[in-house]
């Protein structure tokens, strides 16, 4: 399954969580904003925090939603694909994670 999901829209959040329980993978497209590329002073303080890119943090924090989440981020150079790579080994706190939930839920 594919569809729009990010950090900050967030419709598909019952969808992923069904499609977890059944074993089927969920591939977010934009998960780093798309065109319009994620903003958000909560995603950056985090980052900051955390001594890593606002887009490494929305990255991990897809990682660890759930289980049956695959990203395929775009890149446009080898520096950039570092910085998605190295997302993956970014562990979030539980009090990082609470503030990333909030950011859709200003919006809802």
């Amino acid at each position: 399954m594919q569809n729009a999901y990010n950090v900050a829209h967030r419709k598909d959040d019952a969808l992923i969580d069904d499609l977890a329980r059944d074993g089927i993978a969920y591939v977010p497209f934009f998960p780093l904003g798309g065109f319009n590329p994620l903003q958000s002073s909560i995603l950056s303080d985090v980052a900051e925090r955390l001594g890593r890119t606002p887009m490494q943090v929305a990255l991990a924090w897809l990682l660890c939603r759930a289980p049956n989440i695959l990203l395929i981020p775009g890149t446009s150079s080898v520096a950039h694909l570092r910085e998605n790579v190295a997302a993956a080994g970014l562990e979030l706190p539980k009090d990082a994670i609470t503030a990333l939930d909030g950011i859709a839920a200003r919006d809802r």
